[in-house]
């Protein structure tokens, strides 16, 4: 059962129920739903309510950021880009959202928004940023696609329904496909299912609302010329830092342009407005020490998508060199010892990024995964019921946990987790081996 773990490699939302109804009438032909959109005032093929934006975005926001090694601790950087958004979400169509923003740990350079109003921007792009206006135009970018409700329009349509009913896709959205074929490996969550990518027309309309919020909110619109010219430069020198970015959100020389033409004619008389870069900078000192410790771990996950964990190794340990207690370093380094099945130097990092970063659960998952397979099933026990109560949600922790008491000989209590388990999953090799083991104990027939 060991070596299959690590075979297994399919994942499934929490949000089936949520959802059934959805794919049935998108089956059926039956999708009939108008709403009136609070940007243009027009119909708009709409099957989601608000209230169900928000709570998708409750249920599945909350991975997608301990994916990204959960938010940065620094908390005067999180409350700076949090009060920056804030100030600009008061200036959108959709006010009453309950918007919140926050900075991730992860090294990759990209901004991301759910349905609900949840919106991140990771350290890697803040490290790429000059002043406070393009990161106005950052999250004013991010606002838009919420305000025009984009994502909820691709379930309406039924672009995202099957994604999302078939399960989260494991670190999609935030890593290469390689890397999220191994990141599943180890039963990790991701919410990519929700992090699809917007069409041109969706970014054309994101930049132009992003444009129109932050010059409401009292910024230059230089801040998104300089956002875009950002990120013309990264996809010509940098790509594989920016391909998710990229991905996610199609650039091209003609966003660019557009945001040229729409400053100097529609913002003309805004753009002596401020871009605040010391203001920035001053908040950010602490993410750009971090700077060298960063590339350094951009360069090895580079290596590891490829699968060369040799060289990726040398990468983080210069990283950990750099930042010692760095809680991404940490945790990237135990999964690519994870990944080489090096466990108890899984365990080590692992041990020591839970010290570091005690409310971010996802080293508790790589250290209860690792010491399964050191027959540490007592350990792997706790570290998954610690995971679980900072991070509900993921199936596949109660699947571990019944192993781990299966492991302990604790039958009747690997026999209720498996149960559970199946109540949410029913196929793969996962619910195989559950539904084998109470087939042989007599609870099914």
């Amino acid at each position: 059962m060991q070596d299959d773990l690590l075979a297994i490699g399919k994942k499934y939302a929490m949000t089936r129920r949520d959802f059934l109804w959805l794919i049935s009438m998108s089956a059926a032909g039956f999708v009939t739903g108008c709403a009136t959109s609070a940007v243009t005032g027009r119909p708009q093929l709409m099957l989601v309510s608000e209230d169900q934006e928000i709570q998708i975005d409750k249920q599945n926001s909350p991975h997608q950021f301990s994916a990204d090694y959960g938010m940065a601790q620094d908390k005067a950087l999180n409350d700076y880009v949090n009060q920056t958004g804030k100030k600009i979400a008061a200036r959108t169509h959709r006010t009453h959202m309950p918007y919140s923003f926050r900075v991730v740990n992860a090294n990759y350079v990209n901004a991301y928004a759910f349905p609900g109003g949840s919106i991140a921007c990771t350290r890697g792009i803040l490290l790429s940023l000059e002043n406070e206006a393009e990161l106005a135009a950052l999250l004013g970018h991010e606002l838009g696609h919420v305000n025009a409700r984009h994502t909820a329009q691709q379930m309406s349509k039924g672009v995202l329904t099957q994604a999302i009913v078939g399960g989260l896709s494991v670190l999609a959205g935030t890593r290469s496909a390689v890397y999220g074929q191994l990141a599943s490996q180890l039963g990790m969550v991701g919410a990519g299912a929700l992090l699809a990518s917007y069409s041109r027309d969706n970014e054309r309309e994101a930049d132009a609302l992003g444009m129109e919020y932050m010059v409401r909110a009292g910024y230059s619109p230089k801040g998104m010329i300089g956002l875009m010219d950002m990120l013309r430069g990264l996809s010509k020198h940098k790509p594989s830092t920016i391909e998710l970015m990229f991905a996610t959100h199609p650039m091209s020389d003609e966003r660019y342009q557009t945001a040229v033409e729409t400053s100097r004619s529609k913002y003309k008389s805004t753009e002596n407005l401020p871009l605040y870069r010391e203001r920035y900078m001053d908040h950010t000192v602490k993410v750009r020490a971090l700077k060298r410790a960063i590339e350094e771990m951009q360069e090895g996950e580079k290596e590891m998508m490829q699968k060369k964990f040799g060289d990726a190794e040398a990468h983080f340990k210069k990283a950990l060199k750099l930042a010692p207690n760095d809680y991404t370093g940490l945790v990237i380094m135990s999964t690519c010892k994870l990944f080489q099945k090096k466990y108890m130097e899984g365990i080590t990092y692992a041990e020591k990024a839970q010290q570091v970063y005690p409310q971010e659960a996802q080293a508790y998952h790589l250290s209860g995964f690792a010491k399964i397979h050191t027959k540490d099933s007592e350990g792997a026990y706790q570290e998954f019921n610690t995971y679980e109560k900072l991070l509900p949600g993921n199936p596949n922790t109660i699947f571990f946990k019944g192993y781990a008491q299966e492991g302990m000989q604790h039958i009747e209590e690997a026999a209720n987790e498996y149960h559970g388990y199946l109540q949410l999953v029913r196929q793969g090799k996962k619910a195989k081996y559950a539904y084998t083991r109470l087939k042989q104990w007599g609870y099914y027939k």
